[in-house]
């Protein structure tokens, strides 16, 4: 097991005037799952993504990584976390417009304080592993979606991190494109050394989960797994 979570609740607003958006989530990945987070606008599913990654406090409960508890790291654990240990790829890409496509990719690596010939040489190779070759020095802005959410995977990618977690992978790719990246993902990426959480709402990528857990008003629940806008 990779990562597991204990009675995670999360609650927005004042202490006597509280919105819940988490009601004790208890969830378990195992490394070598691929597992889909599904369920209505409004379950909790970005919240729940944001706290598993770190970004986010829960008010109570513990997410556990690899034997430790998150959220009592210090600010340096924290942060040591997010850059190496977990991939983050946002629906709206999160692409620096004004970098070529090899240079978004080494970012990570640059952050670390890796030498830059070693950044940029690894960022070739991933690129070459998403296929886009020859798109390398190339500006977000003339890529298709498509690549530029290739892009955000090679960066998500270029540490190794275990945990991989995606948001929305699909939502601004044609069917088809969207049924090949997440294809991808799985047959390139998921291997018994990482774990994959997707949140979606595209029944027609759902083929691809090794598990599905459906959010509903903050809760796991029971019930048909079907497209929900």
């Amino acid at each position: 097991m990779i990562l597991q979570t204990r009675d995670i609740i999360k609650w927005f607003g004042t202490e006597n005037n509280k919105t819940l958006a988490l009601r004790g989530i208890n969830f378990q990945l195992n490394y070598g799952e691929m597992v889909y987070v599904v369920g209505p606008s409004g379950s909790g599913k970005t919240t729940f993504l944001s706290i598993i990654s770190g970004i986010l406090r829960p008010n109570s409960g513990n997410v556990i990584f690899k034997g430790k508890d998150l959220w009592s790291m210090n600010e340096v654990e924290l942060a040591n976390f997010r850059l190496y240990s977990v991939g983050f790829v946002f629906q709206d890409f999160h692409l620096f417009q004004h970098l070529t496509t090899q240079e978004n990719v080494a970012i990570p690596l640059i952050i670390q304080n890796k030498p830059l010939d070693e950044c940029m040489e690894k960022a070739l190779t991933n690129l070459s592993i998403v296929g886009l070759n020859g798109k390398e020095q190339l500006t977000p802005n003339r890529l298709s979606v498509g690549e530029q959410q290739r892009v955000a995977i090679a960066r998500a990618m270029i540490s190794n991190p275990e945990l991989l977690i995606f948001d929305e992978p699909t939502a601004s790719l044609d069917g088809e494109t969207g049924k090949k990246v997440v294809s991808f993902i799985k047959e390139n990426i998921l291997s018994d050394k990482h774990a994959i959480i997707i949140v979606s709402h595209d029944n027609r990528i759902y083929k691809y989960a090794t598990r599905i857990i459906r959010l509903e008003d903050g809760k796991i629940v029971d019930g048909p797994i079907k497209d929900e806008k």
